[in-house]
């Protein structure tokens, strides 16, 4: 009996460790952007990782819709083999500005689309589809609400956004965190208060070390002239007392 009881113990708790990790690795395998972290005001390289979760499908189609209230001037995207991707964009009121310029158009969606079944994300795998975006807005974060499509026809909609108590949704959108950019720091070339009043006085040393010997080397040769004078001097006077002849 008591062998029984612990073998119906292991049993169950295999099946709750099991349905566990299945949760987790279902919700885990979602479309995020990699990094989750870029800098506000810059340009970021970003990659929109998409997994496949279906065992008999391939993903086929994925659009990803720019957030409107963050719009970015400028987007750009990588080739992807086997892929083709379609831009879509919108008008702005009042227009983002890039290095002096208005840009009154942006990005509003990327779709990138298989070439052909053999081409899509086959079960089991991944795919990265990168893009270059920038000037990054003046935000904390940016959510990219993102449509998955599958050979099959079946759709997942990864469109939830962060929810205020910091636990994950259960369809999350790709979230980009963004930080503020840090201060400008003094020129390189610039030498710190410090220093500069270090250097300053030793310029005056130098100043004055160079005039002290300057001094004294005048003062020596003022010397010698005197004692070379003297000298003559003495020459005459022995020569002008001899008698004679």
């Amino acid at each position: 009996m008591i062998r029984f009881r612990r073998t119906a113990a292991a049993f169950t708790l295999a099946a709750v460790g099991a349905a566990v990790f299945g949760l987790a690795g279902a919700a885990s395998a979602h479309v995020t952007v990699n990094p989750k972290e870029a800098t506000q005001g810059g340009y970021g390289r970003l990659a929109f990782r998409v997994p496949n979760e279906s065992d008999t499908a391939s993903t086929v189609k994925v659009e990803v819709n720019l957030p409107e209230n963050a719009p970015v001037a400028s987007v750009s995207t990588m080739p992807v083999q086997g892929w083709t991707v379609a831009v879509e964009k919108r008008k702005v009121d009042p227009p983002v500005k890039v290095h002096g310029s208005e840009v009154s158009e942006v990005v509003a969606k990327l779709t990138w689309t298989a070439t052909s079944a053999q081409t899509g994300v086959k079960p089991g795998e991944f795919q990265e589809f990168p893009v270059s975006m920038g000037p990054l807005p003046e935000t904390d974060t940016m959510v990219f609400k993102t449509v998955q499509t599958y050979s099959d026809g079946n759709v997942s909609r990864w469109i939830e956004e962060p929810a205020a108590g910091g636990e994950e949704p259960e369809n999350p959108a790709p979230v980009l965190t963004l930080t503020a950019a840090a201060p400008a720091s003094p020129s390189a070339g610039a030498a710190p208060p410090a220093a500069a009043a270090n250097e300053a006085d030793d310029d005056a040393d130098d100043d004055s070390s160079g005039l002290a010997v300057g001094l004294g080397v005048a003062g020596l040769v003022a010397g010698l002239a005197g004692l070379a004078l003297g000298g003559l001097a003495f020459a005459r006077t022995r020569k002008a007392s001899q008698p004679t002849s």
